[in-house]
């Protein structure tokens, strides 16, 4: 019995060290660092205006920073901490694409859920949420 929890113990271990991030290639360093500044002007001249349209509907966002990342996984996120965060390649992305993900995020600072208060503060701002969160799945975040 004791030897079964040593296997699983030494199965995690293993899992553990193999699991490191692969070191970015000169390209990629290149390309993050070409689309930072475009993306950071992008959103936000964006979480401007649409922190403007909240507010007149009586809806006051506040948030602390903005960080633009090379992440693999995500187009943004916002913590607890009210910092909002996006990834590099929505510079890459139409228009109405980046304006839903921001909107996204900027709602995530009144609701860090994803329940139907949520997509109804989404859905002031943004009709047409769910045809842009469908597009959004079929666009692959690595091959961009």
């Amino acid at each position: 019995m004791l030897s079964f929890f040593r296997k699983r113990i030494v199965k995690r271990i293993k899992r553990r060290v193999t699991k490191t991030r692969k070191p970015r290639t000169l390209v990629a360093t290149k390309k993050y660092m070409e689309y930072k500044e475009v993306t950071r002007k992008i959103v936000l001249e964006k979480l401007e205006i649409y922190k403007n349209i909240y507010l007149e509907l009586g809806h006051d966002f506040s948030f602390n920073r903005v960080a633009i990342r090379d992440t693999s996984s995500r187009w943004g996120s916002c913590s607890s901490k009210k910092n909002l965060n996006f990834n590099y390649r929505l510079a890459l992305l139409p228009s109405h694409l980046i304006d839903y993900i921001v909107i996204h995020e900027l709602c995530h600072l009144k609701e860090m859920n994803h329940k139907e208060s949520f997509w109804s503060l989404v859905s002031l701002a943004c009709p047409k949420y769910l045809e842009h969160k469908k597009e959004l799945t079929k666009i692959n975040l690595r091959k961009l």
